[in-house]
């Protein structure tokens, strides 16, 4: 599984790409749009930003996926929503807005997980668990606080 150097690393490259080509590369990955996920930390309550993709998108609600690569731990960004649910969200590059996450519903999961596991990688994510890797809903919110 991928450590936290390797996850760190790979959003550095992320963010490197996006300023490398003004923003012209790195707002679409495997086919999925890209977004900057902006949380407020559970211990330190400081925002904290990370690049995800969205393999679903509703209206006006995204889908991200809490895999960490298939590991068997949520990734801290999951941890932090789940007790600051208000984040904001950049997507290609366009003003933070604020959104509120939750986790989908049994109902929910079972009706978007397939259109998910069809994207690149999130099966086999899903393969390597034993937890249930969670989908996160991000819906629009007039809260303005990270």
């Amino acid at each position: 599984m991928p450590s936290d150097r390797t996850l760190q690393l790979m959003n550095r490259v992320h963010r490197g790409v996006l300023a490398l080509s003004g923003g012209r590369l790195g707002w679409r990955v495997s086919g999925m749009p890209a977004l900057e996920l902006t949380t407020t930390g559970r211990r330190s309550g400081r925002p904290h930003s990370v690049m995800l993709t969205s393999p679903v998108q509703e209206d006006d609600a995204l889908v991200i996926v809490a895999s960490r690569g298939g590991d068997d731990h949520h990734p801290s960004w999951f941890l932090n929503l789940r007790d600051h649910p208000e984040v904001q969200v950049s997507v290609a590059g366009a003003p933070k807005r604020p959104m509120r996450a939750r986790v989908a519903s049994p109902e929910e999961r079972a009706r978007l997980w397939p259109e998910v596991a069809r994207r690149p990688n999130y099966a086999g994510y899903q393969r390597r668990t034993s937890r249930e890797i969670p989908l996160v809903v991000l819906e629009p919110s007039t809260d303005t606080s990270p």
